[in-house]
């Protein structure tokens, strides 16, 4: 759903004074004309922009204006293509002037993602903080609870080459786990058999008392929900790690 403006500035200044002038200012520009979706908000903000120093308005009005840019979207070297522009149609002491207000809204370092940043831009479910079970995984992993009333469901999510223990989803009937993937790319395996490639939108139904493991590629993050399946007298026995050696071994 596209963000919807709303606006206050013109009752909360003008409200008793003017207010028509203040209902024109926050209904009919900023309301109707603004939440106008013929024109993507990045778009209306530039044309604001533009429009502005092309009147040579340097104000905090315009301040504002570049402020709202940078909101919904416009990043710093495309406001100063902006600007450089339309300097050759506005005339070159309006950019100066607007180029100080500029520097002004965008002066903030943005803090560089981390893989982890780029990698939760990837999948919809939130990676959530370091696994509390870390303790029985090789390398880090994360936990996020997606659902805990009816049927418990967690996002696990991997750093490349992280892999859980070998383990066992015990149960007298019943029991056992799924595993639907999400992102990123890693392997499942059961004891004794060959480990499976796992990508986005596969799903691993795990019996109960089957040996197993699942994790990243070495290359990849990889997230999945985990999915308990209720049983009798339910447990995980946690067992030894899967070796560099083997892991190394997958294709």
């Amino acid at each position: 759903m596209a963000e919807k403006i709303v606006q206050t500035a013109g009752r909360d200044a003008l409200g008793e004074f003017a207010p028509e002038f203040a209902r024109y200012n926050d209904d009919i520009l900023f309301g109707e004309n603004w939440n106008n979706t013929d024109i993507d908000l990045k778009t209306r903000s530039i044309i604001t922009v533009v429009a502005l120093m092309s009147q040579g308005v340097t104000s905090d009005a315009l301040k504002f204006h570049l402020m709202n840019a940078k909101n919904h979207g416009v990043s710093q070297k495309e406001i100063a293509a902006v600007i450089t522009h339309t300097a050759f149609y506005a005339g070159w002491p309006h950019a100066w002037a607007v180029f100080n207000l500029a520097k002004e809204v965008w002066n903030e370092k943005a803090e560089e993602l981390t893989d982890k940043d780029r990698y939760q831009n990837t999948i919809f479910f939130p990676i959530g903080e370091k696994n509390p079970f870390g303790q029985f995984f090789v390398g880090q992993s994360y936990l996020a609870p997606v659902s805990t009333e009816q049927l418990a469901i967690y996002n696990v999510t991997f750093e490349p080459s992280c892999r859980n223990n070998w383990h066992i989803h015990h149960a007298k009937s019943g029991g056992g786990q799924m595993l639907i993937c999400i992102g990123g790319r890693g392997y499942y395996q059961e004891w004794g058999k060959e480990a499976r490639a796992l990508r986005p939108g596969d799903v691993v139904n795990i019996p109960a008392n089957v040996k197993h493991w699942h994790g990243a590629a070495p290359d990849s993050w990889f997230s999945h929900l985990a999915i308990e399946i209720e049983g009798e007298d339910g447990s995980t026995e946690w067992c030894e790690p899967v070796s560099d050696e083997d892991y190394g071994m997958l294709k």
